[in-house]
Protein backbone atom coordinates (compact mmCIF):
# COMPACT_ATOMS: atom_id res chain seq x y z
CA UNK A 1 0.00 0.00 0.00
CA UNK A 2 1.38 3.26 -0.94
CA UNK A 3 1.27 6.55 1.10
CA UNK A 4 -1.54 7.75 -0.52
CA UNK A 5 -3.17 4.44 0.36
CA UNK A 6 -2.34 4.29 3.86
CA UNK A 7 -5.13 4.92 6.61
CA UNK A 8 -4.82 7.68 9.39
CA UNK A 9 -5.92 5.29 12.01
CA UNK A 10 -6.13 1.48 12.37
CA UNK A 11 -7.89 0.37 15.25
CA UNK A 12 -6.86 -3.29 15.58
CA UNK A 13 -7.44 -6.34 17.91
CA UNK A 14 -11.47 -5.96 18.82
CA UNK A 15 -14.67 -7.17 18.68
CA UNK A 16 -15.96 -5.30 16.02
CA UNK A 17 -20.22 -5.18 16.25
CA UNK A 18 -20.55 -4.90 11.94
CA UNK A 19 -24.67 -4.55 11.17
CA UNK A 20 -24.95 -8.62 10.71
CA UNK A 21 -23.26 -9.24 14.32
CA UNK A 22 -19.44 -9.44 15.87
CA UNK A 23 -16.22 -9.95 13.84
CA UNK A 24 -13.06 -9.96 15.00
CA UNK A 25 -11.93 -6.90 12.00
CA UNK A 26 -9.79 -4.26 11.99
CA UNK A 27 -10.86 -0.78 11.00
CA UNK A 28 -8.59 1.09 8.37
CA UNK A 29 -9.73 5.08 8.88
CA UNK A 30 -9.10 7.49 6.02
CA UNK A 31 -10.15 11.14 6.02
CA UNK A 32 -12.64 10.60 8.66
CA UNK A 33 -14.44 7.76 7.57
CA UNK A 34 -14.13 3.51 7.62
CA UNK A 35 -11.57 3.01 4.59
CA UNK A 36 -11.64 -1.05 5.13
CA UNK A 37 -12.78 -3.73 7.45
CA UNK A 38 -10.39 -6.85 7.16
CA UNK A 39 -8.96 -9.51 9.17
CA UNK A 40 -5.49 -7.51 8.81
CA UNK A 41 -4.93 -4.25 7.82
CA UNK A 42 -1.26 -2.53 7.30
CA UNK A 43 -0.27 -0.78 10.05
CA UNK A 44 -1.61 3.27 10.01
CA UNK A 45 0.13 6.38 10.69
CA UNK A 46 -1.48 6.02 14.14
CA UNK A 47 -2.83 2.76 15.92
CA UNK A 48 -5.42 2.33 18.38
CA UNK A 49 -5.57 -1.22 20.12
CA UNK A 50 -8.87 -2.56 20.76
CA UNK A 51 -7.76 -6.01 22.24
CA UNK A 52 -10.29 -7.32 25.30
CA UNK A 53 -12.31 -4.32 23.79
CA UNK A 54 -15.89 -4.31 22.07
CA UNK A 55 -16.18 -1.38 19.50
CA UNK A 56 -19.79 -0.57 18.93
CA UNK A 57 -20.63 2.29 16.17
CA UNK A 58 -20.99 5.82 18.10
CA UNK A 59 -24.22 6.33 19.95
CA UNK A 60 -26.85 8.41 18.16
CA UNK A 61 -28.56 10.19 21.02
CA UNK A 62 -31.63 11.25 19.02
CA UNK A 63 -33.93 12.73 22.07
CA UNK A 64 -31.72 15.38 24.20
CA UNK A 65 -32.44 19.21 25.33
CA UNK A 66 -29.28 21.34 25.92
CA UNK A 67 -28.98 25.27 25.68
CA UNK A 68 -32.29 25.31 25.35
CA UNK A 69 -33.94 28.82 25.51
CA UNK A 70 -35.73 29.81 28.96
CA UNK A 71 -38.60 28.38 29.61
CA UNK A 72 -40.91 29.42 32.61
CA UNK A 73 -37.89 31.45 33.64
CA UNK A 74 -35.23 29.00 33.68
CA UNK A 75 -32.57 27.63 31.17
CA UNK A 76 -31.03 23.92 31.10
CA UNK A 77 -27.89 23.20 32.94
CA UNK A 78 -26.33 22.31 29.89
CA UNK A 79 -25.16 23.88 27.00
CA UNK A 80 -23.79 22.21 24.04
CA UNK A 81 -20.61 22.49 25.40
CA UNK A 82 -21.35 20.07 28.07
CA UNK A 83 -24.11 18.44 27.07
CA UNK A 84 -22.02 17.34 24.19
CA UNK A 85 -18.91 16.20 26.25
CA UNK A 86 -20.93 14.43 28.50
CA UNK A 87 -22.66 12.15 25.84
CA UNK A 88 -19.14 11.85 24.51
CA UNK A 89 -17.32 10.57 27.75
CA UNK A 90 -20.74 8.10 27.44
CA UNK A 91 -19.97 6.79 24.08
CA UNK A 92 -22.22 8.88 21.98
CA UNK A 93 -21.04 10.49 19.07
CA UNK A 94 -24.37 12.15 17.14
CA UNK A 95 -27.05 14.03 19.04
CA UNK A 96 -29.98 15.21 17.83
CA UNK A 97 -31.53 18.20 20.43
CA UNK A 98 -34.49 20.58 19.72
CA UNK A 99 -35.04 23.78 18.12
CA UNK A 100 -37.89 24.75 19.88
CA UNK A 101 -40.65 27.53 18.64
CA UNK A 102 -43.20 28.49 21.27
CA UNK A 103 -46.35 30.46 20.53
CA UNK A 104 -45.45 34.32 18.63
CA UNK A 105 -42.27 32.74 17.55
CA UNK A 106 -40.83 32.50 14.17
CA UNK A 107 -39.79 29.01 13.58
CA UNK A 108 -36.69 30.06 11.06
CA UNK A 109 -35.56 32.75 13.71
CA UNK A 110 -35.11 29.89 16.05
CA UNK A 111 -33.15 27.31 14.48
CA UNK A 112 -31.17 30.83 13.44
CA UNK A 113 -30.59 31.14 17.01
CA UNK A 114 -29.77 27.63 17.61
CA UNK A 115 -26.96 27.07 14.89
CA UNK A 116 -25.46 30.11 16.92
CA UNK A 117 -25.55 27.92 19.90
CA UNK A 118 -24.28 25.25 18.69
CA UNK A 119 -21.36 26.04 16.53
CA UNK A 120 -18.87 27.32 18.78
CA UNK A 121 -19.43 24.73 21.45
CA UNK A 122 -20.33 21.49 20.17
CA UNK A 123 -17.76 18.50 20.66
CA UNK A 124 -19.43 15.96 18.51
CA UNK A 125 -21.80 16.09 15.30
CA UNK A 126 -25.91 17.31 15.53
CA UNK A 127 -28.74 17.26 14.09
CA UNK A 128 -32.02 19.43 14.67
CA UNK A 129 -35.30 18.15 15.58
CA UNK A 130 -37.78 21.11 15.35
CA UNK A 131 -40.30 21.72 17.99
CA UNK A 132 -43.60 23.40 16.38
CA UNK A 133 -45.85 25.44 18.66
CA UNK A 134 -47.23 27.99 16.57
CA UNK A 135 -48.37 26.62 12.82
CA UNK A 136 -48.99 29.59 11.62
CA UNK A 137 -49.78 29.91 7.68
CA UNK A 138 -46.38 31.16 7.46
CA UNK A 139 -45.01 28.66 9.16
CA UNK A 140 -46.60 25.70 7.59
CA UNK A 141 -46.35 27.25 3.54
CA UNK A 142 -42.90 28.87 4.29
CA UNK A 143 -40.77 28.06 7.23
CA UNK A 144 -41.00 24.51 7.59
CA UNK A 145 -40.76 23.25 4.07
CA UNK A 146 -37.74 25.75 3.74
CA UNK A 147 -36.22 24.26 6.80
CA UNK A 148 -36.61 20.43 5.83
CA UNK A 149 -35.47 21.06 3.01
CA UNK A 150 -32.44 22.33 4.49
CA UNK A 151 -32.03 19.30 6.51
CA UNK A 152 -34.03 19.51 9.55
CA UNK A 153 -35.88 16.58 9.04
CA UNK A 154 -38.10 15.51 12.04
CA UNK A 155 -40.75 17.87 13.74
CA UNK A 156 -41.83 17.23 17.15
CA UNK A 157 -45.47 18.61 18.33
CA UNK A 158 -46.83 18.34 21.58
CA UNK A 159 -50.63 17.22 23.01
CA UNK A 160 -50.18 18.82 26.09
CA UNK A 161 -47.69 22.02 27.88
CA UNK A 162 -49.46 25.44 27.68
CA UNK A 163 -47.22 27.82 25.14
CA UNK A 164 -46.34 24.00 23.05
CA UNK A 165 -49.44 22.09 22.64
CA UNK A 166 -51.29 21.72 19.99
CA UNK A 167 -55.23 21.30 19.21
CA UNK A 168 -55.92 18.26 16.92
CA UNK A 169 -57.09 20.27 13.69
CA UNK A 170 -53.13 21.81 14.34
CA UNK A 171 -51.41 18.37 14.65
CA UNK A 172 -53.28 17.30 11.16
CA UNK A 173 -51.72 20.51 9.16
CA UNK A 174 -48.24 19.61 10.32
CA UNK A 175 -48.60 16.16 9.98
CA UNK A 176 -49.80 17.20 6.54
CA UNK A 177 -46.69 19.14 6.12
CA UNK A 178 -44.80 16.59 7.25
CA UNK A 179 -46.28 13.69 4.36
CA UNK A 180 -45.82 16.14 1.71
CA UNK A 181 -42.55 17.31 2.56
CA UNK A 182 -40.92 13.60 3.71
CA UNK A 183 -40.26 14.74 7.19
CA UNK A 184 -40.75 12.56 10.47
CA UNK A 185 -43.41 13.75 13.39
CA UNK A 186 -42.45 13.10 16.64
CA UNK A 187 -45.31 12.87 19.05
CA UNK A 188 -45.24 13.80 22.92
CA UNK A 189 -48.25 11.93 23.32
CA UNK A 190 -49.98 12.95 27.00
CA UNK A 191 -53.64 13.69 27.32
CA UNK A 192 -53.52 18.00 28.06
CA UNK A 193 -57.28 17.96 29.95
CA UNK A 194 -56.61 15.09 31.82
CA UNK A 195 -53.02 16.39 33.18
CA UNK A 196 -54.68 20.05 33.70
CA UNK A 197 -58.10 18.60 35.39
CA UNK A 198 -55.95 16.75 38.18
CA UNK A 199 -53.75 19.28 38.96
CA UNK A 200 -56.31 21.52 39.76
CA UNK A 201 -58.21 19.12 41.78
CA UNK A 202 -55.13 17.94 43.67
CA UNK A 203 -54.58 21.69 44.35
CA UNK A 204 -57.27 22.57 45.51
CA UNK A 205 -57.51 19.79 48.10
CA UNK A 206 -53.79 20.88 49.29
CA UNK A 207 -51.89 17.69 47.96
CA UNK A 208 -48.93 19.21 46.55
CA UNK A 209 -46.65 16.35 47.68
CA UNK A 210 -44.00 15.10 45.01
CA UNK A 211 -46.23 12.04 44.66
CA UNK A 212 -49.27 13.70 42.95
CA UNK A 213 -46.78 14.67 40.19
CA UNK A 214 -47.13 10.98 38.96
CA UNK A 215 -51.02 10.69 39.54
CA UNK A 216 -51.79 14.51 37.45
CA UNK A 217 -50.19 12.58 34.93
CA UNK A 218 -51.78 9.09 34.08
CA UNK A 219 -50.64 6.19 32.32
CA UNK A 220 -54.52 6.44 31.09
CA UNK A 221 -54.23 9.65 29.67
CA UNK A 222 -50.81 8.55 27.69
CA UNK A 223 -53.02 5.64 26.15
CA UNK A 224 -55.33 7.32 24.97
CA UNK A 225 -52.79 10.69 23.59
CA UNK A 226 -51.21 8.53 22.06
CA UNK A 227 -54.36 6.38 20.32
CA UNK A 228 -54.86 9.71 19.32
CA UNK A 229 -51.81 10.81 17.96
CA UNK A 230 -52.04 7.49 15.97
CA UNK A 231 -55.21 7.60 14.78
CA UNK A 232 -54.93 11.55 13.25
CA UNK A 233 -51.70 10.19 11.51
CA UNK A 234 -53.60 6.93 9.95
CA UNK A 235 -56.37 9.49 8.44
CA UNK A 236 -53.18 11.27 7.04
CA UNK A 237 -51.42 8.46 6.04
CA UNK A 238 -47.79 9.73 7.28
CA UNK A 239 -45.34 7.99 9.76
CA UNK A 240 -45.26 9.22 13.57
CA UNK A 241 -43.15 7.95 16.23
CA UNK A 242 -44.14 8.60 20.05
CA UNK A 243 -41.80 9.97 22.09
CA UNK A 244 -40.96 8.58 25.52
CA UNK A 245 -43.26 5.95 25.89
CA UNK A 246 -43.17 4.91 30.09
CA UNK A 247 -46.35 3.54 30.10
CA UNK A 248 -47.83 -0.22 29.14
CA UNK A 249 -51.01 0.89 27.71
CA UNK A 250 -49.14 3.56 25.46
CA UNK A 251 -46.93 0.56 24.15
CA UNK A 252 -49.80 -1.81 23.57
CA UNK A 253 -51.88 1.20 21.55
CA UNK A 254 -48.23 0.95 19.41
CA UNK A 255 -48.03 -2.38 18.94
CA UNK A 256 -51.75 -2.85 17.79
CA UNK A 257 -50.78 -0.22 15.39
CA UNK A 258 -47.42 -1.86 14.05
CA UNK A 259 -49.93 -5.39 13.79
CA UNK A 260 -52.16 -3.30 11.61
CA UNK A 261 -49.18 -2.69 9.15
CA UNK A 262 -49.57 1.40 10.44
CA UNK A 263 -45.95 3.06 9.61
CA UNK A 264 -45.79 4.07 13.88
CA UNK A 265 -42.32 4.49 15.67
CA UNK A 266 -41.31 4.43 19.39
CA UNK A 267 -38.85 5.54 21.82
CA UNK A 268 -38.10 5.01 25.29
CA UNK A 269 -35.55 6.25 27.72
CA UNK A 270 -33.84 4.77 31.09
CA UNK A 271 -36.01 6.65 33.35
CA UNK A 272 -38.56 4.26 32.10
CA UNK A 273 -36.97 0.98 32.94
CA UNK A 274 -34.48 1.84 35.57
CA UNK A 275 -36.27 4.89 38.16
CA UNK A 276 -40.06 4.00 39.19
CA UNK A 277 -42.81 6.38 40.49
CA UNK A 278 -41.56 4.53 43.56
CA UNK A 279 -38.60 6.94 43.54
CA UNK A 280 -40.49 10.24 43.20
CA UNK A 281 -42.58 9.58 46.29
CA UNK A 282 -39.82 10.08 49.14
CA UNK A 283 -40.42 11.69 52.32
CA UNK A 284 -38.29 14.46 51.58
CA UNK A 285 -37.64 16.36 48.23
CA UNK A 286 -35.12 14.02 46.82
CA UNK A 287 -37.34 12.19 45.03
CA UNK A 288 -37.82 15.87 42.78
CA UNK A 289 -34.56 14.38 40.78
CA UNK A 290 -36.52 12.03 39.21
CA UNK A 291 -39.66 14.24 38.06
CA UNK A 292 -39.60 14.25 34.70
CA UNK A 293 -42.97 14.06 32.02
CA UNK A 294 -44.05 11.11 31.38
CA UNK A 295 -43.31 10.27 34.47
CA UNK A 296 -41.39 7.00 35.77
CA UNK A 297 -44.45 4.53 36.55
CA UNK A 298 -44.69 1.98 39.38
CA UNK A 299 -42.40 -0.79 39.35
CA UNK A 300 -44.73 -3.24 38.28
CA UNK A 301 -44.45 -1.57 34.92
CA UNK A 302 -41.00 -2.00 34.42
CA UNK A 303 -41.23 -4.98 32.64
CA UNK A 304 -43.51 -4.08 29.83
CA UNK A 305 -41.04 -1.47 28.79
CA UNK A 306 -38.42 -3.97 28.59
CA UNK A 307 -41.04 -6.19 26.78
CA UNK A 308 -41.22 -3.33 23.96
CA UNK A 309 -37.53 -2.86 23.30
CA UNK A 310 -37.31 -6.77 22.69
CA UNK A 311 -40.35 -7.54 20.04
CA UNK A 312 -39.64 -4.21 18.47
CA UNK A 313 -42.42 -2.14 19.72
CA UNK A 314 -40.23 0.23 20.97
CA UNK A 315 -37.69 0.51 18.45
CA UNK A 316 -35.24 3.59 19.49
CA UNK A 317 -34.14 3.96 23.04
CA UNK A 318 -32.88 7.35 24.03
CA UNK A 319 -32.14 9.78 26.91
CA UNK A 320 -34.28 12.54 26.93
CA UNK A 321 -31.53 14.57 28.67
CA UNK A 322 -33.17 17.11 30.13
CA UNK A 323 -30.77 18.45 32.45
CA UNK A 324 -32.15 21.07 35.56
CA UNK A 325 -30.03 21.83 38.69
CA UNK A 326 -31.35 19.86 41.73
CA UNK A 327 -31.47 23.51 43.27
CA UNK A 328 -33.72 24.99 40.54
CA UNK A 329 -36.16 22.52 41.22
CA UNK A 330 -36.41 22.85 44.90
CA UNK A 331 -35.90 26.27 44.71
CA UNK A 332 -39.40 26.75 46.77
CA UNK A 333 -37.78 25.06 49.74
CA UNK A 334 -38.76 22.16 51.94
CA UNK A 335 -42.57 22.68 50.71
CA UNK A 336 -42.15 23.03 46.60
CA UNK A 337 -45.18 22.01 45.73
CA UNK A 338 -45.36 19.40 42.62
CA UNK A 339 -45.73 22.27 39.91
CA UNK A 340 -43.22 24.45 40.54
CA UNK A 341 -40.71 21.54 40.29
CA UNK A 342 -39.25 21.69 36.54
CA UNK A 343 -39.82 18.21 34.36
CA UNK A 344 -37.07 16.77 33.25
CA UNK A 345 -33.82 14.47 34.17
CA UNK A 346 -30.16 14.38 33.06
CA UNK A 347 -29.22 11.43 31.84
CA UNK A 348 -27.08 11.75 28.35
CA UNK A 349 -23.82 10.44 29.26
CA UNK A 350 -25.43 7.25 31.72
CA UNK A 351 -27.36 6.32 28.68
CA UNK A 352 -25.39 3.56 27.07
CA UNK A 353 -24.13 2.12 30.04
CA UNK A 354 -27.27 1.65 32.06
CA UNK A 355 -28.65 -0.21 28.88
CA UNK A 356 -25.31 -2.33 28.21
CA UNK A 357 -25.09 -3.33 31.92
CA UNK A 358 -28.96 -4.25 31.95
CA UNK A 359 -29.90 -5.87 28.48
CA UNK A 360 -26.34 -7.28 26.92
CA UNK A 361 -24.64 -8.29 30.28
CA UNK A 362 -28.02 -8.97 31.87
CA UNK A 363 -28.62 -11.82 29.19
CA UNK A 364 -31.31 -9.58 27.64
CA UNK A 365 -30.38 -8.57 24.30
CA UNK A 366 -27.35 -9.00 21.82
CA UNK A 367 -24.84 -7.20 20.85
CA UNK A 368 -26.15 -6.17 17.67
CA UNK A 369 -29.30 -5.40 18.78
CA UNK A 370 -27.95 -3.07 20.97
CA UNK A 371 -26.34 -1.00 18.64
CA UNK A 372 -29.98 -1.25 16.73
CA UNK A 373 -31.59 0.33 19.44
CA UNK A 374 -28.77 3.11 19.99
CA UNK A 375 -27.30 4.19 16.71
CA UNK A 376 -28.58 2.05 13.82
CA UNK A 377 -32.06 2.40 14.08
CA UNK A 378 -32.63 6.25 15.19
CA UNK A 379 -29.47 6.97 12.22
CA UNK A 380 -32.14 5.43 10.24
CA UNK A 381 -35.17 7.23 10.82
CA UNK A 382 -33.39 10.18 11.10
CA UNK A 383 -32.25 10.44 7.82
CA UNK A 384 -28.49 10.20 8.99
CA UNK A 385 -27.69 6.76 7.71
CA UNK A 386 -25.24 5.07 6.56
CA UNK A 387 -23.09 8.19 7.22
CA UNK A 388 -23.88 7.84 11.50
CA UNK A 389 -25.21 4.73 13.25
CA UNK A 390 -23.26 1.56 11.70
CA UNK A 391 -19.45 0.34 11.23
CA UNK A 392 -19.78 0.40 7.54
CA UNK A 393 -17.04 1.10 4.36
CA UNK A 394 -17.77 4.74 3.93
CA UNK A 395 -19.65 5.97 7.21
CA UNK A 396 -18.21 8.19 9.67
CA UNK A 397 -15.27 6.56 11.94
CA UNK A 398 -17.80 7.03 14.86
CA UNK A 399 -16.79 4.69 17.23
CA UNK A 400 -16.53 3.56 21.16
CA UNK A 401 -14.42 1.28 22.47
CA UNK A 402 -16.09 -0.50 25.13
CA UNK A 403 -14.28 -2.39 28.20
CA UNK A 404 -17.39 -4.99 28.25
CA UNK A 405 -16.18 -6.55 32.56
CA UNK A 406 -15.43 -2.90 34.03
CA UNK A 407 -17.50 -2.41 36.88
CA UNK A 408 -17.98 1.47 37.35
CA UNK A 409 -20.40 2.94 40.35
CA UNK A 410 -22.22 5.42 38.86
CA UNK A 411 -21.97 9.13 40.85
CA UNK A 412 -22.32 12.81 39.50
CA UNK A 413 -18.71 13.84 40.85
CA UNK A 414 -17.40 11.36 37.69
CA UNK A 415 -19.58 12.40 34.88
CA UNK A 416 -19.37 15.61 32.62
CA UNK A 417 -22.67 17.52 32.27
CA UNK A 418 -22.98 20.78 33.93
CA UNK A 419 -25.58 19.72 36.28
CA UNK A 420 -25.63 18.96 40.13
CA UNK A 421 -27.11 15.82 40.18
CA UNK A 422 -27.43 12.33 38.77
CA UNK A 423 -30.91 10.23 39.07
CA UNK A 424 -28.69 7.19 39.28
CA UNK A 425 -26.18 7.73 41.97
CA UNK A 426 -24.91 4.86 43.22
CA UNK A 427 -26.30 2.59 40.66
CA UNK A 428 -23.31 -0.07 39.63
CA UNK A 429 -23.08 -1.16 36.46
CA UNK A 430 -20.98 -3.10 34.28
CA UNK A 431 -19.78 -2.35 30.89
CA UNK A 432 -18.61 1.48 30.23
CA UNK A 433 -17.25 3.18 26.87
CA UNK A 434 -13.36 4.25 27.78
CA UNK A 435 -12.83 5.01 24.53
CA UNK A 436 -14.61 7.30 21.53
CA UNK A 437 -13.72 7.87 17.80
CA UNK A 438 -15.65 10.93 15.91
CA UNK A 439 -14.53 11.08 12.61
CA UNK A 440 -11.64 9.27 12.94
CA UNK A 441 -10.48 11.48 15.74
CA UNK A 442 -9.80 10.01 19.22
CA UNK A 443 -11.76 12.30 21.26
CA UNK A 444 -12.16 10.14 24.57
CA UNK A 445 -9.61 7.72 25.76
CA UNK A 446 -9.28 6.14 29.59
CA UNK A 447 -10.29 8.81 31.28
CA UNK A 448 -8.97 11.59 29.57
CA UNK A 449 -10.75 14.30 27.24
CA UNK A 450 -8.76 14.66 23.04
CA UNK A 451 -11.72 17.04 22.38
CA UNK A 452 -12.20 20.68 22.07
CA UNK A 453 -15.33 22.75 21.50
CA UNK A 454 -16.66 23.39 17.92
CA UNK A 455 -15.32 20.25 16.31
CA UNK A 456 -18.62 19.40 15.93
CA UNK A 457 -20.61 19.52 12.69
CA UNK A 458 -23.89 20.28 11.77
CA UNK A 459 -25.14 17.35 10.01
CA UNK A 460 -27.92 18.30 7.24
CA UNK A 461 -30.40 15.01 7.66
CA UNK A 462 -31.64 13.82 4.39
CA UNK A 463 -35.69 13.62 4.09
CA UNK A 464 -36.03 9.90 5.64
CA UNK A 465 -39.15 9.31 3.76
CA UNK A 466 -40.52 9.78 0.29
CA UNK A 467 -42.35 13.26 0.08
CA UNK A 468 -45.88 12.74 -1.23
CA UNK A 469 -47.38 15.35 -3.21
CA UNK A 470 -50.72 13.95 -3.68
CA UNK A 471 -53.72 14.67 -1.81
CA UNK A 472 -54.09 12.32 1.30
CA UNK A 473 -56.11 9.35 0.21
CA UNK A 474 -59.58 10.57 2.41
CA UNK A 475 -59.52 13.98 0.43
CA UNK A 476 -58.78 11.76 -3.09
CA UNK A 477 -61.54 9.12 -2.81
Amino acid sequence: MNETQSFDLVIRGGTVVLPDGPAQVDIGVRAGRIAALAASLPVGRAELSALDRIVLPGGVDAHCHMDQQPWEGRSTADDFRSGTLSALCGGTTTVIPFAMQMRGQSLAEVVADYHERARPKAHIDYAFHLIVGDPTPRVLEEELPRLIAQGCTSVKIYLTYEGLKLDDYEVLEVLNVARREGALTMVHAENDACIRWLTEQFLKARKTHLRYHVLAHPAAGDREATFRAISLAEVIETPILICHVSAAGAAEEIRRAKQRGLPVYAETCPQYLFLSAEDIDTPDLRGAMCVCTPPPRARENQPEMWRGLLDGTLEVFSSDHSPWHYTDKIAGGPDTPFTRIPNGVPGIETRLPLLFSAAVNGGRMSLAQFAQLTATTPARLYGLYPRKGAIVVGADADLALWDAQREVTISNAMLHHATDHTPYEGMTVRGWPVTTVSRGDIIWHEGEVRSTPGRGRFLAAARPFTPRTSLPPVLDA
